[in-house]
């Protein structure tokens, strides 16, 4: 597992640098999406997550969930476009399990339209802590903790 800054990044995910976020392949055609730590550390303790409903599309890089803290209100930016396949319930009702632990605390399962050419624009988890180190010194970031 990389660490960059106190921020884990778990080797077997697939991330979004630019939106803080992570994919892991389902084996189904879908994939599942969740926040990074550093995503969570940036927002401070979660209030509420709001995703889109199952069935609806979201398309490439736009928001399939709005995120919440005490400190900013947001979206949480998709690279693949898709189907919204399901939606993490736990969380919406317990924002702040995130906070704990994003990995397993994921937002929604995607459907996505062009899986393949998404896949290639993300960064795994074996060589994402350099791509990581450049945006956290780029955006002024300390770290996780």
């Amino acid at each position: 597992m990389a660490n960059v800054r106190g921020c884990d990044l778990p080797d077997d995910l697939l991330y979004d640098v630019e939106n803080h976020t992570w994919f892991t392949e389902i084996g189904d055609g879908t994939v599942k999406m969740g926040m990074t730590t550093i995503a969570t550390a940036l927002a401070g303790e979660l209030v509420a997550f709001t995703p889109k409903k199952v069935g609806r599309k979201v398309r490439a890089g736009k928001s399939c969930a709005t995120v919440e803290s005490g400190k900013w209100v947001g979206p949480a930016k998709s690279l693949a476009g898709g189907e919204v396949i399901e939606t993490n319930g736990d969380l919406a009702e317990n924002p702040s399990m995130a906070n704990d632990d994003p990995y397993t605390n994921w937002m929604v399962i995607l459907k996505p339209d062009d899986w393949d050419s998404v896949k290639g624009d993300l960064v795994l988890g074996s060589d994402v802590a350099a791509p990581y180190e450049a945006k956290m010194e780029a955006d002024g970031f300390e770290g996780c903790g």
